[in-house]
């Protein structure tokens, strides 16, 4: 069976995990088994504990460690790899060899003190062992020596176990102190790894942040020139849209005045009519005498003529008093509603002159306003296109400028990091040589060195804190005194009278300015100097990135507000205009309930003028019946 399994094991076993602990294997098995193994690349943990192992599988063990890439733990306990020092030779060869296994148990082996030398000179050569078990062996002091002596050398083993072995206990605490050293040494190596990959991927993450917000901000000054671009249509149209109104209200007063002339031809003939019904009525006061005089006649003829119709003549005759008395009252109510008439009339004419006069004001007032806030709105526009133009050349420029310090400072600290990486290994070598001191000088020394390296960077700190605030106002003075001589150019350019004056002034700006440019060189060289002398760890760059991030986030913050002035501005201009069309669209109310009301005016006078035409038709009709 061990020999079919060899077989079988060359290729890709189908487990990870191989267990044949107390079973008895022959030495031959164990041998053809082990061979299989060699080659084999899936196995990942073999237990061979309880088979009673000698000098040929050791001799095996040690080929298989030789030449195996996979196997991670490997378990030999209860077996007899130490009793023939030959075979466990072999077997610590191989194990020097390997570079692959990090766990071995030799529990119950019969190691003493030569095996245990074996092994402490495997474990100067192994570099990724880190678990060992050697409890219940016979290694004494002098193989307790040697297993301490060779942890001086080898940097991966964590643990170590002893007991069992007759060791004294101050080796044993020796072991333990140079395994926590081990586990302290591989931390640091972590978290200095670890610091490194974060760093690196802080700046590349800075980096591909400064790209996006280099798009962003072309973005959001292409957004802002195509906002401008919209407004600017808006407006416009918003202003042919009030000029429209303005001559539609043009219209409109012409054709009030177009009514007021049809309303005064109406009044004319009104008043025509009126004196029609005027001879009308004297017309028909002059048929009643005439037919009074002719009854009174026919009353005397009647009279003389009989008694007998004396009374039928009389009935008649109050009759015809009534009648006549009937026609009094209605031409006097007829004059009472012509002078009515007469008065609203002239009422009427009143009130279309006031208003008349009313509307010519405020139209006159309008084009008034409309002419004011149409150059106001021009200025307004002007100024704060002359002002954003300015201040996106600023923005660009002094962007392009940070871009270009913070490559650089970029690559210096690229610089810096590589000079400390050295450092570090340098360091490291020296402390891989001064290892040998005793452990509490070293514990107090680190104590020491980390609380230097605290101080030392706090000042640092500080220093590059100082350095930059200096270096900012330095760029702001710049830029201050650049403002100034371009406007000094301006001035020398519009007066001739004062070139001498402001040349003088612009070699002082530039004395100034190389002045402070090699102070702040000397200054820069000086804080460079103090940074590869002083430095000691990478964490100086975390604060130069937080100093970048908190200057992106101020230009974050810049553009904000550079965009809500903008906005706001861009309100307050909708705002104008909306209270602009709210007034047109009050005056556009008054005028329609004008026309409105002239409109209910003209058709009362047209229904009070056909009641007064057809009043005095009907009275003659009835007289004449």
């Amino acid at each position: 069976t061990c020999g079919a399994l060899g077989r079988l094991l060359p290729g890709a076993a189908p487990f990870s995990a191989l267990a044949l602990g107390d079973c008895g294997l022959s030495e031959e098995g164990v041998k053809l088994l082990l061979h299989g193994l060699c080659s084999n690349t899936t196995v990942k943990s073999l237990d061979l504990k309880g088979n009673n192992l000698r000098t040929v599988g050791a001799e095996a063990l040690g080929k298989l460690l030789s030449h195996n890439k996979s196997i991670r733990s490997l378990t030999l306990e209860w077996n007899s790899l130490g009793m023939w020092e030959e075979g466990f030779s072999f077997f610590c060869q191989g194990l020097g060899a390997n570079n692959v296994l990090q766990r071995l148990d030799l529990r119950n082996n019969q190691i003493n003190h030569q095996g245990a030398g074996e092994l402490a000179v495997a474990l100067t050569q192994n570099a990724s062992l880190q678990e060992l078990d050697l409890r219940w062996n016979n290694v004494g002091l002098l193989g307790g020596r040697a297993l301490l002596n060779c942890l001086q050398r080898n940097r991966t083993l964590k643990r170590l176990e002893l007991a069992g072995n007759n060791v004294p206990g101050d080796i044993i605490k020796a072991v333990e102190q140079a395994l926590n050293h081990n586990q302290d040494r591989e931390m640091i190596l972590n978290k200095a790894q670890s610091q490194v990959h974060i760093l690196s991927k802080e700046v590349l993450s800075l980096k591909d942040e400064k790209n996006k917000q280099f798009l962003d901000f072309t973005d959001t000054i292409d957004k802002q020139k195509e906002e401008k671009a919209r407004s600017e249509r808006m407006c416009s149209a918003r202003v042919t849209q009030l000029q429209e109104a303005l001559d539609e209200q043009h219209s409109i007063m012409n054709s009030l005045k177009a009514k007021l002339q049809m309303t005064e031809a109406a009044l004319a003939l009104s008043e025509q009519k009126v004196h029609d019904l005027g001879e009308l009525l004297k017309a028909m006061k002059q048929e009643q005498t005439s037919l009074a005089e002719g009854h009174f006649r026919e009353l005397q003829q009647q009279k003389q003529e009989g008694a007998d119709r004396e009374g039928k003549l009389f009935h008649d005759l109050s009759a015809a008093s009534e009648k006549n008395l009937l026609l009094r009252n209605q031409v006097d109510e007829l004059e009472r509603k012509c002078k009515a008439q007469q008065d609203q009339l002239f009422q009427v004419k009143q009130d279309l002159a006031n208003t008349t006069a009313e509307l010519k004001l405020r139209a006159v007032q309008a084009e008034e306003r409309l002419e004011l806030e149409k150059r106001r709105f021009k200025q307004s526009l002007e100024d704060k296109e002359c002002l954003r133009v300015k201040e996106v050349d600023r923005l660009t420029q002094h962007f392009e400028a940070s871009e270009h310090s913070m490559q650089d400072r970029i690559q210096r600290l690229e610089a810096i990091r590589t000079s400390l990486e050295e450092e570090l290994s340098q360091v490291k070598a020296a402390a891989l040589a001064e290892r040998g001191q005793a452990e509490e000088e070293f514990i107090k020394a680190r104590s020491q060195a980390r609380l230097e390296e605290q101080q030392r960077l706090e000042h640092l700190e500080e220093k590059l804190r100082q350095m930059t605030e200096l270096r900012d106002e330095a760029q702001n003075c710049f830029l201050r005194q650049k403002e100034m001589v371009a406007e000094a150019q301006a001035k020398a350019k519009q007066s001739s009278l004062h070139a001498d004056g402001l040349r003088r002034r612009l070699e002082e700006l530039q004395q100034d300015l190389n002045r402070k440019e090699e102070e702040k060189v000397t200054e820069v060289n000086k804080v460079k100097v103090e940074l590869q002398e002083q430095i000691g760890h990478l964490e100086a760059e975390r604060t130069v990135q937080d100093g970048l991030r908190e200057k992106i986030a101020a230009l974050e913050r810049q553009l904000k507000a550079l965009s809500s002035n903008h906005r706001e501005a861009l309100l307050d201009k909708e705002g104008e205009i909306s209270l602009l069309l709210e007034k047109l669209r009050t005056k556009e109310a008054e005028i329609s309930r004008m026309r409105e009301e002239e409109a209910q005016r003209a058709s009362f006078l047209q229904n009070a003028i056909m009641a007064y035409v057809q009043g005095p038709h009907l009275g003659t009709h009835s007289s004449r019946k």
